[in-house]
Order: structure tokens, then C-alpha cells, then sequence
């Protein structure tokens, strides 16, 4: 059995090769020669699995160690027999993280307020988090947001039409059902909006001049999904309209837009969901499924390493009761952001060099007392 596996999945290298004959390579540079004899790839985002990169391989397994699975194509796979994975929610709390820490990071800098309670240094008030997406990710944004005390309005049509069905079926009671609502009213109520949607047919460039024109004046604006549901040219003649605009992801990655990180209070190069713990997930998730699909039974219940990773580490927060800058300094103190922005803005065409040697943070879990 062969095995081709990107060298920057961290936590991966010595785990497969008892087992198989091991290929390391850049994610980008994977192609039809390295793997043309290769039973199983192990990937993230880098490595476009399509017809071109597969037809004639060996390839009959592919796992991807991240959440994403725009960068397969899934039907051709399907169609030739190619077992695919995902390692859907492992790096759901680090984006949350990312999310939170550019929003308490750009109110400290703006003096926005953001939440009830007393404790800041100046007035605070509720605003409304629109959240447009609510599976693996969104769902935490939202659960973490009501719990800080915004409004949070939720947006999710295949949720709320799988939600309807359970309703009528009387799988879920009526108190149990989140409440959602449609794209139009939340864009017009929020004072926040967060993207977590998935890059499908139906969300490419969802975010479009329509999209942008029925938000009201002086909301903040936060993509952390892909950069292809934002149709950036739309978002650049919006941007006045923008109180705030926090990107993480871009169009035609790693060649990106230099007028929009101009333009964007909180620049970053597509390191929403690189933490330890996120990594550490998507890199489990991806060795049990090769394990399973290959019949390894002796990784079947593998466990990472306690001197590569130790989950002891992760710090856990109360933020319950907080004001703005003593939430910005728990989440900055683990996560200085506007290091990271300054130097993608330094350096816009090392976008993919910043991004692979990016040093992994910790994530945080917030001790929810009640």
C-alpha cells in the first residue's frame, strides 16, 4: 500500500509508515506522478483533487484534513469509485476564536461597543450578531455570542428546512426548534455579520451588491468561510457603508487583493482554524479514516502523542460578566491579531509563506457558568 501525504499536515509523519510505503510533498504540488501509483492521498485545502490530478491514478481513497470540500470534486470521485473524508468540525472552535477575537480586538481599537453589562471603559450596549451559516462553526459563534449577551439571529435554509420536516414528523417539540431567519431581515437588523457557509454553486459569490445594500450603515462585517462567497468588487464599492471589515479568506488565494486588504480593518491569511486543537482534530480524524478504509486496526484508536500535544494546554476562560477590554485582553493575550494583519499587509505577495509557517496558537474554552 502507498500513501501520499502533505508535509505540512502536522502530528502526521511516522504514523502510516509501519504500515504502507509514505510520500510526503508539498500540498501544491502534489500531481499525477507522484500519485499514479498511490492507493490513498491525505490532503488539506493545497491539493485540488479533480479528473486532471486523478484520471489514471491508483487512487481509491482521499482524506482531507480540514473541514473543506470545494477542493475535491466530489461527483468525479463518486463516479470513479474514490472513497472520500472530510474532517468536518475540527477546527470549529478555532475559527469561533478568530471571530471573536477580531470583534473585541476592533471594538478595543475603535471604542465600538459590543455587549451588555457594565465593566468597560465606556458605554456598552447590546448589538446584534447576524450569523449566516450555522453548522460546525456558526452554531459556536452563535451559542458563544447569546452567551456574552448579544441578540444573535441565525440564517440557515437546508437547517431550518431539516428543522421544519422534524417538526412536522414530531421528531423535535416546538420549544426544542432554533429560531432562524430569512437572509433579507437579518441583514437589515444586524449590527454584526459573520459568513460560515460552505463554497457551494448556491454560495458562490452570495455576497454580492444586493447582499451589501440591504445591510444598514455602520455594521461590521467578518468572512472566515472561503473567499469565493463574497464577490469582492461588490464589498469594495460597499465599503464605505462598512463600520468594520474583518477578512480572513480571499478570492483567487494566494494571489489576493491587495486594494481589499488596504481596505479591511483586520487582514489575516486564511488562519481562522489554525490552532493546535484544530489541527490536532483534523489530523486525527484524517489517520481513523484511513485507518478504518485501509483496515488498520492499530490506529483504529490512535491518539496523538502527549509530548506533541498536549491538551492540558488549552486554556479555558470566564468571560461571563466582562466588560469589552477585559474580554479583549483574555482573548488578545493568546491570540495577537493585529501582529498577524500587519504582517500580511508587509508582505501581501507572501501570502501562502505566512500561511504555512504561521506558528499554530491554542485555541481557548470558555468555562460557561450559568
Amino acid at each position: 500500500m502507498k500513501l501520499v501525504i502533505d508535509k505540512d499536515i502536522p502530528f502526521i509523519k511516522g504514523v502510516f509508515e509501519p504500515y504502507a510505503e509514505v510520500v510526503y510533498s508539498k500540498g501544491a504540488e502534489i500531481c499525477r506522478d507522484i500519485i499514479k501509483d498511490a492507493d490513498g492521498l491525505i490532503i488539506r485545502t493545497r491539493t485540488k483533487c479533480c479528473k486532471s490530478l486523478l484520471e489514471g491514478t491508483a487512487v481509491r481513497f482521499i482524506a482531507s484534513a480540514t473541514i473543506g470540500t470545494d477542493h475535491v470534486d466530489l461527483p468525479y470521485c463518486a463516479s470513479r469509485g474514490i472513497h472520500f473524508e472530510n474532517a468536518a468540525g475540527c477546527n470549529s472552535s478555532a475559527v469561533m476564536q478568530y471571530v471573536y477575537t477580531a470583534l473585541y480586538s476592533l471594538a478595543r481599537e475603535r471604542k465600538i461597543p459590543v455587549k451588555y453589562g457594565p465593566g468597560g471603559d465606556f458605554e456598552e450596549k447590546a448589538l446584534t450578531i447576524g450569523v449566516i451559516g450555522t453548522g460546525n462553526v456558526g452554531s459556536k459563534v452563535a451559542s458563544l455570542g447569546e452567551y456574552l449577551g448579544f441578540k444573535v439571529l441565525r440564517n440557515d435554509p437546508p437547517k431550518q428546512i431539516l428543522q421544519n420536516r422534524a417538526l412536522e414528523r414530531g421528531g423535535i417539540r416546538a420549544e426544542e426548534a432554533v429560531e432562524y431567519s430569512e437572509l433579507n431581515d437579518l441583514l437589515e437588523r444586524s449590527d454584526i455579520v459573520t459568513l460560515h457557509v460552505p463554497l457551494l454553486e448556491s454560495t458562490e459569490s452570495m455576497a454580492d451588491a444586493r447582499f451589501f445594500g440591504r445591510m444598514k450603515r455602520g455594521t461590521l462585517f467578518i468572512n472566515s468561510s472561503r473567499g469565493e462567497v463574497v464577490d469582492e468588487n461588490a464589498l469594495l464599492h460597499y465599503r464605505e457603508k462598512l463600520s468594520g471589515l474583518v477578512l480572513d479568506v480571499w478570492n483567487n488565494e494566494p494571489e489576493i487583493n491587495a486594494e481589499l486588504v488596504a481596505a479591511a480593518d483586520i487582514a489575516t491569511p486564511h488562519i481562522a482554524g489554525y490552532s493546535v486543537e484544530g489541527k490536532a482534530n483534523g489530523t486525527l480524524m484524517a489517520i481513523k479514516a484511513a485507518a478504518g478504509f485501509f483496515d488498520i486496526a492499530a490506529l483504529e484508536k490512535y491518539e496523538i502523542p502527549i509530548d506533541l500535544y498536549d491538551p492540558s494546554l488549552t486554556p479555558s476562560l470566564i468571560l461571563k460578566g466582562k466588560g469589552c477590554n477585559a474580554i479583549f485582553e483574555d482573548l488578545y493575550r493568546i491570540f495577537p491579531i493585529f501582529n498577524l494583519d500587519k504582517l500580511l499587509r508587509n508582505n501581501i505577495s507572501e501570502f501562502e509563506s505566512i500561511r504555512s509557517n504561521y506558528k499554530l496558537r491554542r485555541e481557548f474554552h470558555v468555562y460557561q457558568q450559568r
